[in-house]
């Protein structure tokens, strides 16, 4: 299969009353989902979208969020994600930048949409999920106006699939576009190294608008298998699913760990039918790796990747707590490169290190990104001769495991969310009575990492840590805001005159 359209006739053709997607009391068969993605895709024909028009999507997740996936994997539309968690000025940038044809949104954000409307002189076609204002039309009317043959356009191989903005380190979000082939390549590699099969059951509750969110419902399609969606994250509710769905697979980052493993009642589940979970973003604490093994067995599993390419894993028969020392030291690692992911470690000239040295990570492989959207000069630095340039900072030990080391681009995670210091320290610095900020992660028992500022305030000036903070939160989103802030009078500098944030890292981030 070379388009993820022929993934999901192929399912509807073998798997037709196999479930493709369970949500709330949806039951969604992979040959009910073919015919839906049909009319769905030719709803949107009827509009004018032809192959390559972009369709965006403002919601959280819900099941029509995975059926405008499948219309536009069918059709060759591309389809560009919305974060919902942004604040409007940011939704706006992205927007604008997709240029879709169409915006799917749910009823939620109507008058964030219609305030917005007059700004998106490219979108022609607005359709609500849930009870539609006066100026759109609803999801099911549009279905219902598609034909179950679809439209006269099929993706191609080398069509774009997915449009999914991540933050670059100017804090201006870039685009990542992958092709369908790509996409089937990572759907084919994420599959063999998760270990699904065709009656692999996962449980999806990270935002749709994430990789995250498509990654492994791709990987668990491609082998006919089911993805049980919740809106969002919620620990018991998660507890209760696993029991009553049987699943099998789900992915948690370190804070849903700790969440799940918290409900009182944790014991009196039936968890038996996990076989995998996969952990990503950053290293579980190895007392915490312990204590969910003690739980759920050794099903704990660690990806390595991104938005733009599929890179390391380290599968659950090495993750080993209480192994040998080398086998708890290597828990610090992401593992081996995916088979078919070329790997190296490089310096700032390109040049190959040797084992045990810190470099840039750089990837080669059938599923990394096309490119950034409308960014020629982020896609010239991201990709030479083939190679993905990662910006992250790692070595590889005398048996090849990758370790990350640092992040180059100054990245932050929080809860499994990428924060990046340049986008805080941007709204930091619009503040009139702040001269200099520079940001910072700090350690936080739940999230792993939260934000901590350092800021530098204009002679005679003075404001307090809240008042700051709820002024970031009118330009970026509240995840992304300061958690703390520490005042000072100058922030340490290279000779080069940049900020050195090893100094500040060793002064406050504790």
């Amino acid at each position: 299969m070379k388009t993820l359209g022929e993934m999901i006739e192929r399912n509807a053709r073998f798997h037709a009353d196999r479930e493709a997607l369970v949500f709330g009391d949806r039951r969604v068969t992979h040959g009910e989902m073919a015919e839906r993605a049909r009319r769905f895709s030719d709803a949107l024909y009827r509009q004018g979208l032809r192959r390559q028009d972009r369709v965006a999507v403002l919601a959280m997740n819900c099941a029509e969020y995975y059926e405008t996936y499948r219309a536009c994997e069918w059709a060759g539309f591309l389809l560009a994600t919305v974060n919902f968690r942004l604040a409007p000025a940011e939704i706006l940038h992205i927007v604008k930048d997709a240029a879709p044809k169409a915006l799917v949104f749910e009823a939620q954000y109507a008058a964030l949409v219609d305030a917005l409307r007059p700004q998106l002189p490219d979108v022609e076609c607005y359709i609500c999920i849930g009870d539609a204002p006066s100026w759109a039309t609803s999801f099911e009317s549009a279905m219902e106006a598609g034909s179950a043959d679809g439209p006269p356009i099929r993706s191609q191989p080398d069509d774009f699939a997915y449009l999914i903005y991540t933050s670059g380190t100017t804090g201006h979000p870039k685009g990542v576009v992958r092709t369908h082939r790509a996409m089937c390549a990572t759907a084919d590699s994420c599959a063999l190294v998760t270990e699904f099969s065709g009656h692999s059951r996962v449980l999806q509750t990270t935002p749709a608008f994430h990789v995250g969110g498509i990654g492994f419902v791709n990987a668990v399609a491609w082998l006919g298998g089911t993805t049980v969606l919740h809106r969002s994250f919620e620990p018991k509710a998660m507890l209760e699913t696993i029991q009553a769905e049987r699943i099998t697979f789900t992915f948690l980052v370190s804070a849903m760990l700790q969440a799940l493993l918290d409900i009182p009642e944790l014991s009196s589940y039936d968890l038996s039918s996990i076989e995998n979970i996969t952990t990503a973003a950053a290293p579980v604490p190895v007392p915490l790796l312990k204590r969910g093994i003690e739980v759920l067995g050794p099903v704990f599993s660690v990806q390595y990747g991104m938005t733009e390419s599929n890179a390391c894993w380290l599968p659950s028969h090495e993750v080993r707590p209480d192994g040998t020392a080398e086998e708890v030291r290597r828990l610090a690692s992401v593992g081996h490169p995916c088979p078919g992911i070329e790997l190296r470690i490089v310096d700032d000239s390109g040049l190959d290190l040797p084992q045990g040295q810190t470099g840039e990570v750089w990837l080669r492989s059938a599923t990394q990104l096309s490119g950034y959207w409308n960014n020629s000069v982020a896609t010239i630095d991201a990709l030479r001769d083939g190679w993905y340039r990662s910006g992250d900072m790692g070595f590889q030990d005398s048996s090849g495991y990758v370790f990350l080391v640092d992040r180059k681009k100054d990245m932050i995670i929080s809860g499994g969310e990428n924060i990046y210091s340049r986008e805080v320290e941007n709204a930091l610095l619009q503040h009139p009575s702040v001269i200099d900020a520079a940001v910072i992660g700090s350690p936080h028992e739940k999230w792993g990492e939260c934000v901590k500022a350092i800021v530098v305030l204009r002679p005679g000036k003075t404001i307090q840590e809240a008042e700051l903070i709820a002024f970031c939160r009118e330009l970026i989103a509240g995840y992304k805001c300061p958690k703390s802030v520490e005042f000072v009078d100058e922030l340490p500098r290279l000779p080069t005159g940049k900020i050195s944030k090893v100094v500040l890292r060793q002064r406050f981030g504790r």
